[in-house]
């Protein structure tokens, strides 16, 4: 399986500025299996260290941060020789590892030579209290499940992705109702590693929806792992309530949805550790399409949005027919797994603001307005075949964006107030 995070990896190993390295990302989004694959193939030696699994070293960082203690121990309990030049050190769910995340502070301070590469679910990372956090120590990169060309690659279709790539349309549109065909299997299969892995080997639809609620019930297990015991309950009411906040027309999370007279204070701190887990991502409402989009975030309003759109079909129960039954799967909950893998593809550069926009008597909303390169670009999704966007065009008008997108089943082609890209080339 190939993930496009490896060539920023690379980009880190070769960096001589670099600093430890934490990977974020939710569970099972394959974060072990990237990390061993990069050592394996990058460097000479991998010393590998889950804290999970290796009660012993729990305990490695509370003496003190001695750098040479640390890695004599790492190399009795690996049987390796640490060489900075050409070792790679991974330490795997480090927030089971006592002072573990404050430790990354000394490797930069005093051993800056070593490839050193923290890793954890985020459940529970970062979240504990009285750790020091090393503030400016540590580089931070995210993995996401499959994106659309991961999903590509992973079923050997390297040559629509090169097409996708080098953005050619003319070999784009010629394979148009294959690109559709695909991408309505990524909206079932979506881009969990354990659920693209089963599904390129078999194409069992079955065994894909045995595995997608099977990592949902981990999900909700993990709950009540990691979570504080007192939140678990609105943890799983936030969690359990996303096909129903995405289904309705205005996306907006609604505290109405998940019980009568919820109110925000019940709930923020609930839905800041699905986020901060990486199991939801977050949309905030802007008043005003100027840079900073930050600037103008209306705190108080914002769309949830799940990591992986096969795992909202799963949840909401999509039946496997609308795979085959035409275009249907884009409209399904009113176009909201449309949305949910507009906002997967728009996330995959992590630096990237994403936001929404209505005006403040909500006759009127885009999509996505998002922040790129000094640039604001408006983004409405059409799942259906109708394409008219009257709000969409009204945004455009008033605010004149330099550059506006239409994401939508048609082809790729460009009107003088805007660009229509096909879903699948987004």
């Amino acid at each position: 399986m190939y993930r496009t995070l490896i060539n920023d990896l690379m980009q880190w190993k070769e960096d001589k500025f670099h600093k430890p390295l934490i990977l974020r990302g939710a569970r099972q989004v394959g974060k072990t299996w990237l990390l061993q694959e990069f050592g394996r193939t990058a460097y000479s030696k991998l010393v590998y260290v889950n804290f999970e699994d290796t009660p012993a070293l729990k305990t490695i960082f509370t003496a003190d941060f001695n750098i040479e203690r640390i890695l004599s121990v790492l190399e009795i309990h690996s049987q390796t020789t640490i060489t900075a030049e050409d070792t790679l050190i991974v330490f795997d769910e480090i927030q089971e590892a006592e002072r573990g995340i404050t430790s990354l502070k000394y490797f930069c301070e005093k051993a800056p030579q070593y490839h050193l590469i923290a890793a954890g679910s985020l459940l529970g990372m970062g979240l504990h209290k009285h750790i020091s956090f090393p503030v400016g120590k540590v580089d931070f990169m995210d993995l996401r499940p499959l994106s659309f060309t991961e999903f590509l690659l992973s079923i050997n279709e390297t040559g629509l992705v090169r097409a996708l790539e080098e953005k050619n349309q003319s070999v784009i549109s010629i394979f148009s109702e294959k690109l559709k065909e695909y991408l309505r299997y990524y909206f079932y299969v979506g881009g969990m590693p354990e659920v693209v892995d089963a599904f390129s080997q078999t194409r069992d639809w079955q065994l894909v929806r045995r595995i997608q609620n099977r990592l949902l019930n981990a999900y909700e297990g993990d709950f009540s792992k990691h979570a504080p015991y007192e939140m678990v309950p609105r943890i799983r009411m936030i969690w359990q309530s996303i096909p129903a906040q995405l289904a309705k027309e205005n996306k907006k999370f609604v505290y109405g949805l998940l019980k009568e007279g919820a109110r925000a204070k019940e709930f923020e701190l609930a839905i800041q550790w699905l986020t901060d887990c990486g199991l939801l991502l977050k949309c905030f409402r802007v008043t005003k399409p100027c840079l900073p989009l930050s600037a103008y975030q209306d705190t108080a309003a914002f769309k949830l949005f799940l990591h992986d759109v096969g795992l909202l079909g799963a949840m909401t129960g999509l039946n496997v027919k609308t795979i085959i039954d035409g275009d249907s799967i884009f409209t399904e909950f009113k176009g909201a797994l449309a949305e949910q893998y507009v906002m997967q593809q728009l996330r995959l550069n992590s630096n990237r603001y994403i936001s929404y926009w209505t005006n403040e008597r909500s006759t009127s909303e885009v999509d996505f307005v998002v922040q790129e390169e000094g640039k604001i670009i408006p983004i409405e999704v059409k799942s259906g075949e109708n394409l008219k966007a009257k709000s969409f065009k009204l945004f455009c008008e008033k605010y004149k964006p330099e550059q506006a997108i239409r994401a939508s089943l048609a082809d790729y082609h460009n009107e003088t107030w805007m660009t229509n890209i096909p879903l699948y080339a987004l």
